[in-house]
C-alpha cells in the first residue's frame, strides 16, 4: 500500500485526489498547498493531514502527484526527489532545460519513479493508435481552445502544444532536423496562438497548431504514412485508421483497418500507470527524459519565435 501525497489542490490537483481516492493499493496521507484554507477543505474530504509548507510532508508519503504552478515545478519536484520519494509531475516538467535536467539526474541517482503528467498518452484514441501506426511522414496537429485566464502563466507551447510535441516525439522516433515557428500574444502577455513546422532526419514533417483564444475546442492529429493515414479526435477519443492493400489485379485498396478504442477516463489511466510503476519499480509510461525532451523541442519552439 502506497502512501500518497498530492502538492497543489487547484484545478488539476483536485481531480489527482478523485482518482487516487477511487484506485486501490493506495492511501492518501497529505495534501498540500500555500491556500491554507483549500488544503484543510480537502484535509478533510479525504481524511488526512492538511500541510502548507509541503516540505513537512517528506517522510510521511512514499509517491506525489505535484501539480503546482509552472514555476514551482523544479523547487517542489526537486525536494521530493532529493528525499527519495516517487514523482508524478504535471507538464511541463520545468520551466527551462537545466532544471529539467537537474530533476532527471536526481531521480535516477535516488532511483526514484518521475513521470510526467502528459494526460494525452493515456486517451484510449491514442492508445489504439499505437497498433496500427507505421512510419509516419507527415503530421498535422491542432489543439485550440478557448481563452480561460488558467495556464496563461506560461505561452501556448507550454500550456497546450506540449501534448503533441511529446505525441509527435513518441511516434517519429528521430532527431528533429529544422524548426520554424511563428506565435503572437493577444489575450496575454505571452504567445496565445501558434503555428510550427518540424522536420526530422527521418524525413517526417509535423505541422502544429495551438491556440487558447478560438471559440471552440478542437484535438485533433493526423498521422500520413507510405500506406497508412490515421486520424485521432482527442477531444472526442475516436480514431480513424486506413490501409491501403494490392488486390490480386495489382490495384491498390483503401481499408478500414481493424482496432479497438478501449474507453476509459484518462487521467485515472495515467494515474493508475504511475502507481503501478511505483509498487513494480518499472520505467513509468511517460519518463522524466520523455519530459525533458519534449521541454527541449517547446524551448527551440519558443526562441525561434524571439528572433522574428
Amino acid at each position: 500500500m502506497l502512501k500518497i501525497g498530492v502538492v497543489g489542490i487547484g484545478h488539476l490537483g483536485s481531480y489527482h485526489l478523485q482518482k487516487y481516492g477511487i484506485l486501490p493499493d493506495n492511501a492518501i496521507t497529505g495534501v498540500a498547498d500555500r491556500d491554507e484554507e483549500r488544503a484543510k477543505k480537502a484535509a478533510v474530504l479525504y481524511r488526512c493531514p492538511a500541510y502548507v509548507d509541503h516540505r513537512e510532508m517528506i517522510g510521511t508519503v512514499d509517491a506525489v502527484s505535484i501539480a503546482v504552478p509552472t514555476a514551482a515545478h523544479y523547487s517542489v519536484a526537486k525536494d521530493f526527489l532529493n528525499a527519495g520519494v516517487d514523482v508524478l509531475l504535471e507538464k511541463p516538467i520545468t520551466e527551462n532545460l537545466s532544471d529539467a535536467d537537474d530533476l532527471v539526474a536526481i531521480a535516477e541517482k535516488n532511483h526514484c519513479i518521475f513521470q510526467i503528467g502528459f494526460v494525452e498518452r493515456f486517451n484510449p484514441a491514442v492508445i489504439a493508435l499505437e497498433k496500427v501506426m507505421g512510419p509516419p511522414l507527415f503530421i498535422e496537429a491542432h489543439r485550440l481552445h478557448p481563452f480561460f485566464e488558467r495556464g496563461t502563466d506560461v505561452d501556448v507551447i507550454l500550456d497546450l502544444m506540449i501534448h503533441d510535441i511529446d505525441i509527435i516525439l513518441h511516434f517519429t522516433q528521430s532527431p528533429l532536423k529544422s524548426v520554424e515557428a511563428v506565435g503572437v500574444p493577444v489575450m496575454s502577455d505571452k504567445i496565445d496562438i501558434s503555428n510550427v513546422r518540424l522536420t526530422f532526419e527521418s524525413g517526417c514533417v509535423a505541422n502544429l497548431t495551438a491556440s487558447r483564444i478560438s471559440t471552440k475546442t478542437m484535438q485533433k492529429m493526423r498521422f500520413f504514412g507510405v500506406d497508412s493515414y490515421n486520424s485521432v479526435d482527442s477531444e472526442k477519443r475516436e480514431l480513424v485508421s486506413l490501409g491501403r492493400i494490392k488486390t490480386p489485379e495489382g490495384k491498390f485498396e483503401i481499408i478500414q483497418n481493424p482496432f479497438e478504442v478501449k474507453m476509459h477516463d484518462s487521467l485515472e489511466e495515467e494515474i493508475r500507470s504511475f502507481l503501478y510503476a511505483c509498487l513494480n519499480r518499472q520505467k513509468p509510461a511517460v519518463t522524466g527524459r520523455d519530459g525533458r525532451d519534449a521541454l527541449e523541442v517547446a524551448t527551440m519552439i519558443m526562441e525561434q519565435m524571439k528572433t522574428l
